[in-house]
C-alpha cells in the first residue's frame, strides 16, 4: 500500500500525505526539502532527494515499490517563473520527464499529477470548464502544462495512466492543526492578509478598479484538506482502472480580495490594513472553475468550502506554527 509522494513535505503534498494515510496507504514523501518542511512528514517516512537524480528515484522505486505516483515537487511562484523562467523548465519540465523515465524504467505505476488552473491563462468565460483552451500567460503555468503533454504522450507510448488535477488557489490549513502553509516567501492573499491581522502592516492590493461589485480581483479559494481528500479519490480511480483525466478542483463560487480582507477581520477580531497598488499584468478580474467532472468522475465534494472556514483553519494554524517557532 505504499505510494510514492514527491514534494510529501510540501503545504499540498503533506495534506495529501495525510489523507492517504487515513485512507489506509502508506505515503513515502519523497522531497529535497528546498522549500518543504520536514516537521510536516508525520505519516510516513521522508526521503531526501532531487527528482532529476535517476540513480536515487530508481532506488527509492525498487526499495518501496509503490503502487503509484503522486507528484506534487514543483517550483510554484509565478513572479519567479517570469523572473528566472529556465528555473522553472529545468525543474518542473526536466525533472518532471527524469521522473516518469525513472518510473517506466522500473515499473509503471499509474500518476496523480498535481496540475494548475493557471494553464488556463486568461479565461474567455467563467466559470472555467476542462474544455476551456490552455493559454498559460507566464513560465509557471506553461511548465505545468508540458508536463499534461508528457503525461499524454506517454499513454499513448507506454500505456502510463495518470489524472492531472488542476486547482484553483488552495488555502486553508489541515482541520487539526497538525500542519499548515509555511512559505518563504509567503506570496499568497490569505496568509499575508492573516500576517497583517497579527503585524498591523499594510497587505499589498493590485488593483481597486477592476469590474467586480467591489473593485478587486475574485478567486475561487479550494481547501487544502478538500484537495487531498480529491488525490486520494483519483488514487483509487485509477487503482480501480480509471482511465486518463484532467479534471478541475474548484469551489464553483468566488471571493474578492477585499472579502478575504473582511473575513480575516471578522475571524481574528482584528483590524486589517491595506494599500491599494497598480494592477500587475496578466491578473483576470474574475478567475472562478467549474468542478462538475471532478464531482461525476471521482465523486468529490468539497466539504469545507466556506471562506469563514477556510480562513479560521488557516488562522489557528498561523496561531499554533507561530507558538511552536516561539518555543524553538
Amino acid at each position: 500500500m505504499n505510494i510514492l509522494v514527491t514534494g510529501g513535505a510540501g503545504f499540498i503534498g503533506s495534506h495529501a500525505c495525510k489523507a492517504l494515510a487515513h485512507a489506509g496507504y502508506n505515503p513515502i514523501a519523497y522531497d529535497n526539502l528546498s522549500r518543504g518542511n520536514a516537521w510536516a512528514v508525520k505519516w510516513g517516512p521522508l526521503v531526501e532527494g532531487e527528482i532529476s537524480d535517476i540513480s536515487r528515484v530508481k532506488k527509492v522505486l525498487e526499495t518501496y515499490k509503490p503502487l503509484a505516483l503522486m507528484h506534487f515537487a514543483a517550483y510554484a511562484y509565478v513572479g519567479e517563473s517570469v523572473e528566472d523562467p529556465l528555473k522553472y523548465y529545468e525543474n518542473n519540465v526536466a525533472g518532471t520527464a527524469t521522473l516518469l523515465r525513472a518510473v517506466l524504467g522500473s515499473r509503471i505505476v499509474p500518476v496523480v499529477f498535481s496540475s494548475t488552473c493557471a494553464s488556463y491563462g486568461i479565461p474567455n468565460e467563467v466559470p472555467i470548464s476542462e474544455n476551456h483552451p490552455q493559454r498559460p500567460i507566464n513560465p509557471y503555468g506553461c511548465s505545468k502544462l508540458f508536463v499534461e503533454q508528457i503525461l499524454r504522450d506517454l499513454e499513448h507510448a507506454y500505456g502510463l495512466q495518470s489524472v492531472a488535477l488542476r486547482y484553483f488557489n488552495a488555502a486553508g490549513a489541515d482541520p487539526d492543526g497538525e500542519i499548515g502553509e509555511a512559505h518563504d516567501p509567503e506570496t499568497h492573499l490569505i496568509p499575508l492578509v492573516i500576517q497583517a491581522a497579527k503585524d498591523s502592516r499594510p497587505v499589498r492590493i493590485f488593483g481597486a478598479d477592476y469590474d467586480t461589485p467591489d473593485g478587486t480581483c475574485i478567486r475561487d479559494y479550494i481547501h487544502v484538506a478538500d484537495i487531498a481528500d480529491a488525490h486520494v479519490l483519483a488514487l483509487k480511480y485509477l487503482l480501480g482502472g480509471g482511465r486518463s483525466r484532467a479534471l478541475n478542483l474548484s469551489n464553483a463560487r468566488g471571493y474578492s480580495v477585499k472579502e478575504v480582507i473582511a473575513t480575516v477581520e471578522r475571524v481574528s477580531g482584528r483590524a486589517v490594513p491595506f494599500e491599494v497598488r497598480p494592477r500587475r499584468a496578466g491578473d483576470p478580474a474574475i478567475l472562478i472553475g467549474d468542478s462538475r467532472r471532478a464531482r461525476s468522475v471521482l465523486g468529490w465534494v468539497p466539504v469545507r468550502s466556506e471562506l469563514d472556514i477556510q480562513i479560521r483553519h488557516a488562522w489557528n494554524w498561523a496561531n499554533s506554527y507561530e507558538l511552536s517557532r516561539s518555543r524553538q
